[in-house]
């Protein structure tokens, strides 16, 4: 009340209840409004050089806004397992329990880091398999930062001792799938560890098949892979196999590039590229058995259960399980063979004493090429077949990208009994029916940006190897056929769709939310959900999952220069002079 009376004898001059007051805090607002809009400046003419070759408004704000929002991810991360193991001093001592619990065997771990989480809202952890999409979509904006974020994870501090990377917070031991020259050195040695841990820990027969558990795809298969089968066994896993041989072969491309300085790397590529050819041909054939993850049947990549017994059961569920081996692919061209003579001589001696695995390696006896050959787990006519179900829009391709199981399983789910228990699948395109891992996301059915992104890139690898010539019916029972870089191109537009405007200014990301859709304050704020519906687009789980969904931004643009190129071959194809008609 004194206060009260001193402003109205001190602040008010006249006596009519109209108050002065000088300057009230507010003395440094000009100055902050000229600092926000000259920030916003530079930002704009960051962005309109970032983006100065997409053409569509609609696509540089989907873009912009998604980049954005992995700068926005970043963020302090601080856990120090030692001292969670011992408790606060101050405080009650920690049960017993946790001394033996959940992450207790990394009593090493001590994170202390600005890292761009999965979303701050939802997942403020990082994820070894969220962050490497994460340095991928920062790249284009500071690749200095992105590089920065994968070599963490390979630090002392994060790293285990037996060579395991960090997965996540809530089970650091899970397992997920593994991820200028200085930079490649640096992370390349505490990747062969990594790759160490995965052949001594997840190849339990020492045959190149490998397990793995849920590795990042939740509830996909009809078992918990986290967990012990309730037949007893374990999993060999198509997906987990199919991850090992892509690694193997990045490695091999790792040690191919580093060995143009330091020739000592001739010798690692060469391990990469035969332990490759050894994991492409155990996937043929388990331990000789005439049993492979390739199911010639049904022209498609299963699991295989083994028994206690030895009996094996192919797990015929057309899942993204099966999609994966299309990952694993490299393509050697004739200036390694000749800059490498080491890793050359190798090389041919080694198909030479190995002729089964020459077989495995794209037209090997076949001077024509140049020296030129495909590696990967899957080629030619044995590609096209699982192309035909991947295309097919009654089965994995949606309007908006690849789902994760096939739509068949809608009204055919998929059923197996076994030891006096019975598993279904059905295909679920929207949120999680299941109370797998928690039920809080779905592999049953919707889009994942980055399985599909992998995909993409992995067609356009395909693509530099085959050409034009190679083609392939997409859709499938369409009639059309097209290369193997235009069915990339194809499913980058369907992914790209659900962020943009359709015909009726409606984004199906959104889905029928009509304040999101309509209010001016809301349809150009877009939001980079977790997964998709697989049949309409529509966003699900984590609301604000900037992360790996952000990929969307690396195909706008790679979307935007294909449609300059096609633009500018017709223009061309107008503009060329119309022969004159013999006379």
């Amino acid at each position: 009340m004194l206060n009260f009376t001193w402003w109205v004898n001190r602040k008010d001059v006249e006596g009519r209840n109209i108050f002065q007051g000088g300057f009230l805090g507010l003395d440094n607002i000009g100055i902050f409004d000229r600092t926000f809009e000259q920030r916003r400046a530079e930002a704009d003419e960051f962005y309109a050089e970032l983006q100065h070759d997409i053409a569509d408004p609609d696509a540089r704000l989907v873009q912009r806004q998604a980049l954005a929002g992995m700068l926005w991810s970043k963020q302090f991360y601080y856990f120090d397992i030692p001292e969670w193991l011992r408790g606060d001093p101050l405080q009650p001592p920690p049960p017993a329990a946790r001394q033996h619990g959940r992450n207790s065997d990394w009593p090493h771990l001590n994170n202390a880091d600005i890292i761009v989480m999965p979303d701050k809202w939802e997942y403020p952890w990082y994820a070894a398999w969220d962050l490497a999409f994460h340095a991928v979509t920062l790249a284009p904006i500071d690749p200095s930062f992105a590089k920065s974020q994968l070599l963490l994870l390979t630090r002392d501090w994060y790293m285990h001792p037996n060579g395991q990377l960090p997965a996540y917070e809530w089970a650091f031991g899970d397992v997920n799938p593994p991820v200028d020259w200085d930079f490649l050195e640096r992370v390349f040695h505490k990747l062969m560890l990594n790759f160490t841990w995965w052949v001594n820990r997840k190849d339990v027969e020492g045959r190149n098949i490998f397990q793995g558990g849920f590795l990042g795809l939740d509830n996909i298969g009809i078992f918990d892979r986290n967990a012990p089968l309730p037949s007893g066994g374990y999993i060999n896993q198509a997906d987990g196999t199919a991850w090992m041989a892509m690694y193997t072969l990045n490695l091999m491309r790792i040690a191919l590039e580093l060995a143009l300085t330091d020739h000592v790397y001739e010798d690692l590529a060469s391990k990469f590229f035969e332990h490759f050819l050894y994991i492409a041909e155990a996937m043929t054939n388990i331990g000789g058995e005439g049993i492979g993850l390739w199911d010639e049947e049904d022209e498609f990549y299963y699991d295989v259960v083994h028994l206690p017994g030895g009996e094996r059961i192919p797990l015929r569920l057309r899942s993204l399980v099966g999609l994966i081996p299309l990952f694993a692919v490299e393509v050697l061209d004739a200036s390694v063979f000749t800059r490498l003579q080491r890793f050359s001589a190798r090389a041919h001696w080694f198909l030479e004493h190995r002729p089964h695995l020459a077989q495995l390696v794209s037209r090997w006896h076949d001077p024509s090429t140049g020296e030129r050959h495909l590696l990967s787990l899957l080629r030619g006519h044995r590609m096209k077949r699982l192309l035909n179900r991947m295309l097919d829009e009654t089965a994995f391709l949606s309007e908006f990208g690849v789902r994760s199981l096939s739509k068949f399983y809608r009204e055919n789910p998929y059923v197996l009994e076994r030891a006096g228990h019975r598993f279904e699948v059905r295909y679920i395109p929207g949120a999680s029916d299941s109370g797998v891992f928690g039920g809080n996301s779905n592999w049953r059915g919707p889009i994942w940006m980055p399985v599909n992104f992998l995909i993409i890139e992995s067609l356009k690898r395909f693509h530099s190897y085959y050409g034009d010539e190679f083609k392939v019916e997409c859709p499938t029972g369409s009639g059309r056929l097209v290369h193997l870089g235009e069915v990339a191109d194809d499913l980058s537009r369907r992914l790209c769709r659900i962020f943009l405007r359709d015909e009726n200014g409606r984004r199906p990301v959104l889905g029928c939310s009509r304040i999101e859709q309509e209010d001016i304050h809301f349809r150009d704020n877009v939001l980079f959900y977790e997964y998709l519906h697989g049949d309409t687009g529509r966003g699900l789980g984590a609301a604000h999952q900037t992360g790996w969904t952000a990929l969307i931004a690396l195909l706008l643009r790679s979307q935007a220069a294909a449609e300059a190129e096609r633009t500018g071959a017709a223009a061309q194809a107008t503009s060329d002079p119309v022969p004159a008609v013999a006379e």
